[in-house]
């Protein structure tokens, strides 16, 4: 009798935790009727419209570099702060809104986000090397010569620097909601940040360091681009964390949604 009182304990106990942890999950999702879904969809789709768009703009422009100084001639390793590649420009715009959709959406979207990202820049890179292929006619406002200088991309850097990228990615939703079921969805700007700074150093030494080992870039520029490139996006970090605060505070007034409450599209 006392063995089978103990086993029936502890079966309600198990009850109980198992009926808490459906109930915590019912709570963190938000159904909404129709009407409010539709436009919760909607925005979902141009935030993953917007997405797409700087990660495959981002891919064709950054050959070209520029050199920011906001400080000054400063010298990094030789080579000068802030001499980064233009592509770098739309890459933070593609943290703010992944950490936007895991903060309003949840991971699994942020995820379908990134994923089909990845899928439109390989697509957006082949397009590129058939066009490169395809031989110019003789009153081309564009020749072979400049088309494929501006465009001619090493496939096998592209491809691991994408795979460095969503490498990234998926370490900056990651983090994100680990920080975010840590503080019971408190402390945005903690989440945001920490999420953003090891994502994006992973993402940055690692794509550079591609582009030199393929020969795109040389060696020399290493350090110097990956410092660079490292702090511009933890200074956009920074400054993007304002803006995550404003849209989520629209959505959560929009949507009725409280603290660490996540909207359910599916349901």
């Amino acid at each position: 009798m006392p063995f089978k009182r103990m086993r029936l304990r502890n079966d309600i106990k198990e009850f109980k935790v198992y009926n808490v942890k459906i109930f915590n999950e019912k709570l963190m999702y938000k159904v909404l009727k129709e009407e409010d879904k539709k436009l919760a969809f909607k925005i979902y789709l141009y935030l993953g419209g917007l997405f797409i768009t700087s990660l495959v703009v981002s891919n064709l422009i950054f050959q070209k570099f520029f050199y920011w100084k906001p400080f000054g001639d400063i010298e990094v390793f030789g080579a000068p702060l802030f001499e980064i590649s233009v592509g770098i420009l739309p890459y933070p715009l593609t943290f703010l809104i992944t950490d936007l959709i895991s903060e309003i959406f949840g991971r699994k979207k942020a995820n379908q986000i990134v994923t089909a990202g990845i899928f439109a820049s390989f697509f957006s890179m082949g397009i590129v090397l058939l066009a490169n292929e395809v031989p110019a006619i003789p009153t081309s406002p564009v020749n072979d010569e400049v088309f494929n200088h501006v465009f001619a991309l090493s496939p096998i850097a592209v491809f691991a620097s994408m795979l460095a990228y969503l490498f990234a990615q998926y370490v900056d939703i990651g983090i994100y909601h680990f920080w975010k079921k840590l503080t019971n969805g408190k402390q945005l700007w903690l989440r945001n940040n920490f999420s953003t700074f090891l994502s994006q150093f992973i993402d940055t030494f690692t794509v550079v360091g591609l582009l030199c080992i393929f020969q795109i870039l040389p060696w020399e520029m290493f350090y110097g681009l990956v410092i660079s490139g490292f702090v511009f996006k933890v200074i956009v970090a920074f400054l993007d964390t304002p803006l995550l605060y404003f849209f989520v505070y629209l959505f959560r007034r929009r949507f009725n949604l409280k603290v660490n409450q996540e909207i359910d599209l599916v349901a």
